[in-house]
């Protein structure tokens, strides 16, 4: 069994949406802080990590667009995990708009979808933010009519940033289909015949969340 990660790392100081702070990760107790409590020299390192939800590689769940929708805390391990996957191939410089005519004939039905435009590679530069590829209307109605589990992506916004609405977000997480973003290495998977896991912790009260996404096969 392979595994590929599929996240980025998180790190102090990192901008994953331009406006949103970045995390502090900083000791709470420093080894050298921690050893006034133990014997000997046994220490420990605390950390103390400050973040806002949507950092590095998250996941949105229907409580990000929703009020009444479901958070982390009412998902069930089934929603998000070893999820029959299909990676499906629209590179940025061919189209930044992902449509329906790109998945049409596909078998996508019940699966996890990652939208392979290789963005990622602009990652921590300023060409990342601007003009990202995205899913269209059209094609977030026609995965939701395919009722997949998860759409996720290795761009900036599941949904073009360049004006106000926001399609793809509200037509898929009002049919309860989770979306991650800011996926990275999905040139090391393979088209389909791999399983994919993106799992957040059992938070309740919030709507996006850093996940360790990764696919094996």
């Amino acid at each position: 069994m392979r595994y590929v990660d599929l996240s980025h790392t998180i790190h102090d100081g990192m901008i994953t949406y331009k406006g949103l702070p970045a995390p502090i990760i900083c000791d709470f107790y420093s080894r050298d802080e921690s050893i006034r409590f133990y014997d000997g020299d046994t220490s420990f390192q605390i950390g103390q990590v400050t973040m806002v939800g949507n950092t590095g590689t998250y996941m949105d769940c229907p409580f990000h667009r929703f009020k009444d929708g479901k958070d982390f805390s009412e998902l069930f391990l089934s929603d998000m995990a070893d999820l029959d996957g299909i990676r499906i191939s629209v590179p940025h410089f061919e189209s930044l708009s992902i449509e329906k005519e790109h998945l049409s004939g596909l078998d996508v039905r019940g699966k996890a979808v990652l939208l392979h435009t290789g963005w990622d590679q602009f990652w921590r530069q300023d060409q990342y933010f601007e003009n990202h590829p995205f899913l269209s209307k059209t094609a977030a109605e026609y995965l939701r009519s395919q009722q997949v589990k998860v759409v996720g992506i290795d761009s900036h916004n599941m949904d073009d940033t360049r004006g106000k609405t926001r399609p793809a977000h509200t037509i898929l997480l009002e049919a309860g289909i989770l979306v991650v973003e800011h996926l990275c290495q999905l040139h090391l998977v393979p088209a389909n015949g791999f399983y994919f896991t993106a799992v957040p912790p059992r938070i309740k009260g919030t709507g996006s969340f850093p996940v360790r996404a990764f696919a094996k096969f």
